[in-house]
C-alpha cells in the first residue's frame, strides 16, 4: 500500500483516521506513531475472529500503520439508540449476542492477558465492546476497533461493556441528561441479563481496569470512584 491518503477522510477516532479506498474497502491508518506489528497484530485477530464467523470487515491487506479492509455502511449502535431509544432492550440483546460470538472464538496464545490466566477457558476479548464499536450496516453488524482484543474469561469481557456502557458520559443529543442515564440503566440491565450472569468480583476487576484508562473522563473517574466504595 503506497502511504499517500487514497481517498477522502470519513472517519477519525481517537488515534487513527479512515479513508476511502474504493471497491468498498476503506483504510484505517494510525497517526500515533504505534510500531507497525502491533498494527499487524491487530489487523491478525481480526482475520482470526472473520474466520470463526465473527461479524468483523474483512482484512485485505496490512503494511506500517494502514489496515486496508472492508467498508462498513451504516450508523453506529450508539446512533441508533439516539434516533430511536425504543429499541434500547432489542440493541441490548443484540450486543450481548455479539458478546457470544466473539466468546466462542478460541484465543490466539500470544495476546496478553490482562486478567490473569486463572484456571478457567481462556477465549478471545474484545475489551471494548460497546454500542458506539458496533456498525449496523445493511448485512448485519459489524464489530469494529480490535486494538485492544486480549484472551482471558468471557466474564471479564462482559463485566467491561457493563463498565462502560453504565457509567460512561454518552452524548444524549435531544434527550435531557436524565433520560440518557435512565436508557443506560435499561441498557445494562437487558444487557447483563443477556450477555451474563457477572458476579460482582468480575465488575469489581472491570472498575479496576477502568479507572486504570487514562483517557477515562473525570466525570466518569467520579461516577466509578463512587461504585466502587459503595
Amino acid at each position: 500500500m503506497a502511504e499517500a491518503v487514497p481517498g477522502r477522510l470519513i472517519g477519525a477516532g481517537r488515534s487513527a483516521d479512515v479513508y476511502e479506498a474504493g471497491d468498498g474497502r476503506v483504510l484505517r491508518r494510525y497517526r500515533d506513531g504505534r510500531p507497525a506489528a502491533w498494527v499487524a497484530r491487530e489487523a491478525e485477530v481480526m482475520t482470526h475472529a472473520h474466520a470463526h464467523g465473527v461479524p468483523v470487515p474483512e482484512v485485505f491487506d496490512v503494511a506500517g500503520s494502514d489496515i486496508l479492509m472492508e467498508r462498513a455502511d451504516g450508523p453506529t449502535m450508539l446512533t441508533m439508540l439516539g434516533r430511536r431509544p425504543w429499541t434500547v432492550r432489542a440493541q441490548a440483546r443484540l450486543l450481548g449476542r455479539l458478546h457470544a460470538a466473539v466468546h466462542a472464538v478460541p484465543a490466539l496464545d500470544w495476546l496478553p492477558a490482562p486478567f490473569g490466566d486463572g484456571d478457567g477457558a481462556q477465549v478471545l476479548l474484545h475489551r471494548d465492546l460497546h454500542p458506539q464499536n458496533v456498525i449496523l450496516t445493511a448485512d448485519g453488524p459489524r464489530i469494529i476497533d480490535w486494538e485492544g482484543a486480549a484472551r482471558g474469561p468471557a466474564a471479564a469481557d462482559v463485566a467491561m461493556t457493563w463498565v462502560i456502557v453504565g457509567f460512561s458520559s454518552v452524548p444524549g443529543g435531544g434527550l435531557t441528561a436524565a433520560k440518557v442515564r435512565a436508557m443506560q440503566a435499561l441498557f445494562t440491565r437487558s444487557f447483563l441479563r443477556a450477555a451474563g450472569p457477572v458476579d460482582r468480583g468480575w465488575l469489581e476487576v472491570a472498575i479496576q481496569h477502568r479507572l486504570a484508562d487514562p483517557h477515562l473522563l473525570p466525570p466518569e473517574r467520579v461516577r466509578l470512584e463512587r461504585l466502587r466504595f459503595a
